[in-house]
């Protein structure tokens, strides 16, 4: 590819006012470079960030999203936001992930405001990864209704993941306090009882989110969607019992498919 024709990704940078924002004035004030292209939002602390505004910037068009926050135990507010910021990335990489994105995509990192150096080199890195990685939808082979339809139904579980990540998902208080806590929580959440968790809470909600969200589009047999969304018979037979108990689907014995329950008979 010509350097003429180089793809420029679409980057939000969404950082804490306390710490983040200011390792990012202190590299413009030193004169540190990093790409034109990723534009910044303060908010007053990166635990005000929640996975809804990560979805609504990627269904905005952005290609990636970046978080930034102090330090852990390094927060100015005695509720530690940065540590909900770490558990909703996590989880928001993981809904990512099951939804066919490059999780990559989305990025957190700890910067202090004493690390303007710290911060272009972040900046410069993530942007070169965004570049080699694509626009996103095309880089994951997905056209452009698949790619709204996939962020549709992880956008629509948005409320959903805010009460869980609040209750289940939260990680133990006592790794605040270990050695590292960066280790300790990323041992958390790589965990086996973390993945377990996830699949009985936000796992279930995505898929029955993508199964309502394809029988709008027409009726569908269970074949039919297993092999749009890429499950198996077995999973997409528990989705649809779970489904049709919540009330949200309803199989039609003439047509000989499932449609949404709220459909016309």
């Amino acid at each position: 590819m010509s350097a003429g024709a180089e793809f420029v990704p679409k980057i939000v940078g969404i950082i804490c006012n306390w710490c983040c924002y200011g390792g990012a004035d202190l590299c413009g004030v030193s004169r540190f470079q990093y790409p034109p292209f990723i534009r910044l939002i303060r908010v007053m602390c990166s635990g005000r960030i929640d996975p809804g505004h990560a979805f609504r910037a990627f269904s905005k068009g952005m290609d990636g999203v970046f978080i930034g926050g102090c330090h852990l135990n390094d927060c100015h507010y005695v509720t530690n936001g940065n540590y909900d910021a770490l558990g909703m990335v996590k989880t928001c990489k993981k809904v990512m992930e099951r939804a066919g994105l490059n999780p990559e995509r989305l990025r957190l990192e700890w910067v202090s405001a004493g690390e303007g150096i710290r911060f272009a080199n972040i900046m410069n890195e993530y942007g070169a990864r965004m570049q080699k990685l694509g626009p996103l939808g095309k880089a994951e082979g997905l056209c452009a209704k698949d790619l709204r339809y996939r962020l549709q139904a992880a956008t629509a579980i948005v409320p959903y993941m805010r009460l869980v990540l609040s209750e289940k998902l939260k990680a133990p208080v006592h790794l605040r306090s270990s050695g590292d806590p960066d280790q300790a929580h990323e041992k958390f959440y790589d965990s086996g009882e973390f993945n377990r968790l996830f699949d009985e809470t936000i796992g279930e909600k995505l898929a029955t989110s993508r199964i309502v969200l394809l029988l709008r589009e027409r009726p569908q047999s269970a074949g039919e969607i297993s092999e749009r969304l890429g499950l198996s018979a077995a999973e997409v037979s528990k989705h649809l019992k779970t489904s049709s108990r919540q009330g949200l689907v309803r199989y039609d014995t003439g047509l000989r498919r499932y449609l949404p329950a709220d459909a016309p008979s």
